[in-house]
């Protein structure tokens, strides 16, 4: 019996589409803490089970029966200590393969975001001591944050970031998740590490091109300094958090630590993922 942990979150959305289509319902099993959230998956038939991370003692039950669990990664600023809770519990309740999914990048140890990003390889090393058997898909940057990060202004003004010419191997989520439910349903993907992203790296310049294409408009895109738009962003009443996030995220992208030079996600969808092009259509329709 297969779980998804994170089912009702964007990606696990993804991975529930995919195996209702491949045709296994009733194959897997679906973890959330939100009811609310989780009636669109009781709707269609999928068996949902609801724990909290948070409070240890729920996720004994959750975990009943499953053999292979895949815990998508979560957001949180203790995911540390919540990530290596949910493992123990796994173990416990005798999960025999965890498929985690974590992060595509070059080195953690100089990230902008390392004190955040850091507990995803801690958690594949905390799997690893359990001695059970593990898969490690290591995602790169959704497409679909590509608004969020490059502002609604972009598409009238031009892209205005201080990314450098760094590049990113962008994928979609439909398509890690895609590729996350092919690995739990096939075989020969036990105790191996796959690095998902897009097969080409594409920097702000192609972002702005394409959108270009998109909308009709003279599109352009400008490196500007990381101390300009902390101003910007504080000026806006944003929480440090996310200042932090980003920040420290586009100095990874500008330090190239995305453009890993391999991808996985070709091989486990078994074709060639959207263009950047494609991406942007969808993603900005």
């Amino acid at each position: 019996m297969i779980m998804v942990a994170g089912a009702t979150g964007h990606l696990g959305s993804a991975v529930v589409n995919q195996l209702l289509a491949a045709g296994a319902k009733g194959r897997f099993l679906a973890l959330a803490r939100d009811t609310g959230k989780a009636q669109s998956l009781v709707s269609r038939g999928v068996e949902t089970r609801f724990a909290d991370y948070d409070r240890p003692e729920t996720l004994a039950a959750a975990f009943a029966g499953v053999d292979t669990l895949l815990f998508i990664s979560t957001m949180s600023m203790n995911r540390r200590e919540q990530q290596f809770g949910v493992v123990d519990a796994a173990v416990a309740a005798g999960v025999k393969h965890i498929v985690y999914t974590g992060l595509a990048i070059r080195d953690i140890a100089t990230s902008g975001v390392r004190d955040l990003m850091a507990s995803h390889f801690e958690t594949e090393a905390h799997i690893r001591s359990k001695g059970i058997a593990h898969t490690f898909l290591r995602n790169t940057m959704y497409a679909e944050a590509l608004p969020t990060i490059i502002g609604p202004q972009a598409l009238e003004k031009g892209i205005f970031l201080p990314a450098g010419s760094g590049h990113v191997p962008y994928a979609l989520r439909s398509e890690m998740g895609e590729a996350a439910a092919n690995v739990l349903l096939q075989e020969g993907h036990r105790n191996k590490t796959y690095d998902i992203a897009g097969v080409d790296a594409h920097g702000y310049d192609d972002v702005a091109r394409g959108l270009s294409v998109l909308t009709g408009k003279r599109l352009a895109y400008r490196d500007i300094p990381a101390q300009a738009l902390r101003e910007t962003m504080q000026a806006a009443g944003l929480p440090e958090f996310p200042i932090y996030l980003t920040l420290g995220t586009l100095a990874d992208i500008k330090a190239d630590q995305y453009a890993i030079g391999r991808s996985d996600l070709e091989l486990l969808l078994g074709r060639k993922p959207k263009s950047l092009n494609d991406m942007l259509k969808l993603v900005f329709a």
